[in-house]
């Protein structure tokens, strides 16, 4: 399952300054380190973590995207998006 490697990214942002500066210059080829889904890698280059969400990532380790400011990502837009997610899903 794919997902395990969104998860596994979102670790390796925590621990890979190189990865890092990789996903902030050239997100695509940082990326391509992946397999992953059309439908993961479109969320992940527009910072879409509800979808993520919605798929089975982990919300604690997609917390180190805003953290390092990494996909378009800060505190504010990610909270944001997540709140989004919950108050579509307690709305339905």
């Amino acid at each position: 399952m794919s997902i395990y490697n969104v998860n596994y990214l979102c670790r390796e942002v925590m621990r890979d300054p190189s990865f890092r500066e990789l996903l902030r210059n050239d997100p695509e080829a940082a990326l391509a380190r992946y397999a992953l889904t059309e439908e993961e890698r479109r969320a992940l280059l527009t910072g879409d973590v509800g979808t993520l969400y919605k798929l089975g990532a982990n919300s604690f380790l997609m917390g180190y995207l805003p953290r390092y400011v990494v996909l378009g990502l800060d505190l504010r837009s990610y909270g944001e998006r997540m709140h989004a997610v919950a108050d579509f899903a307690a709305d339905h």
